[in-house]
């Protein structure tokens, strides 16, 4: 028994595969093969960018009047607003400004399927914003909150963080778009987004 092998390691080759014992030989070279590698970077133009960036002015001008009592307690904070000046009061001196601006960015621009997705998204998120800043106005009036107490010390809390959020977001989508890409704005973007679904 001890001279029968228990364990064959390799089976006897057959005729038939003599051929796959031959080592491989390495294919070839071609020198004319050339690979190439393709990019589909296309940058956002700049007219797109322009109107991306402009469209978000509408919103933090409606929403400049909620940063009135951060204004009253830090007058520094409107320093950076000077050199806007003279564009606040063109806006506000023509009347109904933000209601013809409303329907010319909601017409103009949204609805212009000659325009790129990008420029169109990002008109829609500001005017969406611009939308939302009428609710507090709307709660405002349905509930009076007083001239003095907890109901004026509401009010400005809500005002500053209002105001806050839409420097925020104005802030956001301006370098965002000056950029080229395409911001995001939270509470908003979901909505704007349905839009184009």
């Amino acid at each position: 028994m001890a001279s029968v092998p228990l364990l064959r390691l390799s089976p006897p080759l057959q005729p038939q595969l003599l051929h796959l014992r031959r080592p491989l030989r390495p294919l070839p070279l071609r020198p004319n093969l050339r690979f190439t590698t393709r990019c589909s970077y296309s940058p956002t133009p700049a007219v797109d960018r322009l109107i991306s960036a402009a469209s978000y002015f509408l919103p933090f001008f409606n929403g400049l009047q909620y940063g009135r009592f951060l204004f009253t307690k830090y007058p520094a904070l409107a320093a950076p607003l000077e050199p806007l000046l003279p564009l606040l009061s063109l806006y506000h001196s023509v009347p109904y400004a933000s209601f013809v601006t409303f329907f010319g960015l909601y017409l103009g621009v949204v609805r212009n399927p000659n325009l790129s997705r990008y420029a169109r998204f990002n008109a829609l998120q500001a005017l969406v914003l611009d939308v939302l800043l009428v609710v507090p106005v709307l709660l405002q009036r349905i509930i009076t909150p007083g001239r003095s107490g907890i109901g004026l010390m509401l009010t400005a809390w809500a005002h500053s963080g209002l105001f806050m959020f839409v420097t925020a977001c104005f802030i956001y989508g301006l370098v965002s778009s000056v950029l080229g890409k395409t911001p995001y704005l939270p509470l908003v973007a979901d909505a704007a987004g349905r839009q184009f679904d």
